[in-house]
């Protein structure tokens, strides 16, 4: 049996990955999947402590499944308005998304 600290430490390494990626990249697909990190690793936190806390209940699995859905959902529309942008500036970089202010 694998003890609660190991999945924590994997959660938590993807988690100061996701947050280092996110303020260090300047690729707007970078950045969404350094969040991506970031919500894969609460989902991690919701089944473990889910199934060390609580281990006849499915709780944090919905949880997790929810927060799955949502973040798939969440890609879509950050690629179509990453696709539209292209169009528009023929680039990604976050730097150059200051033209479409005016």
């Amino acid at each position: 049996m694998v003890h609660l600290e190991y999945y924590l430490i994997v959660s938590t390494i993807m988690l100061f990955a996701g947050v280092y990626g996110f303020f260090t990249r300047r690729n707007t697909l970078h950045m969404l999947i350094s969040i991506e990190l970031v919500l894969n690793a609460t989902d991690i936190n919701f089944a473990v402590f889910n199934r060390f806390l609580f281990p006849g209940m499915l709780e944090g699995h919905f949880f997790a499944l929810f927060a799955i859905a949502i973040a798939a959902a969440e890609t879509a529309i950050a690629i179509a308005i990453m696709i539209n942008i292209y169009r528009n500036i023929r680039s990604i970089q976050v730097n150059r998304l200051e033209e479409l202010k005016w």
